[in-house]
């Protein structure tokens, strides 16, 4: 993979866009190639071909069934972000939680 392409999910896309940037900065910094995207759940469907993981926010637990079943087959993993890590706007994790992920996948 040349690039991780990673997308977040949160109600509007506002509070997962100051996760994307911090996240995306912690790539950088880490000398990690990856693309971090947020997006309201509403349209998180449009993406799925374009991204390696789909990332959603805590308050989206119940839904997990529902995103993993849109993005199923499209080969794209689920994973709920750490209610620390999305409060905290903790990128570092972010990325690594990204890596890890897909590192198993």
């Amino acid at each position: 993979m040349d690039t991780m392409n990673i997308m977040l999910c949160c109600g509007a896309g506002i509070s997962s866009g100051f996760l994307a940037t911090a996240a995306q900065k912690a790539a950088k910094k880490a000398g990690i190639n990856a693309t971090v995207k947020a997006r309201s759940h509403s349209d998180v469907g449009n993406y799925m071909d374009s991204v390696d993981i789909l990332m959603i926010g805590p308050h989206y637990k119940m839904e997990l069934s529902t995103f993993e079943a849109m993005a199923k087959p499209h080969g794209v993993p689920v994973v709920i972000i750490p209610e620390d890590v999305y409060a905290m706007i903790d990128g570092t994790r972010v990325i690594e939680i990204a890596q890890e992920t897909l590192a198993n996948k």
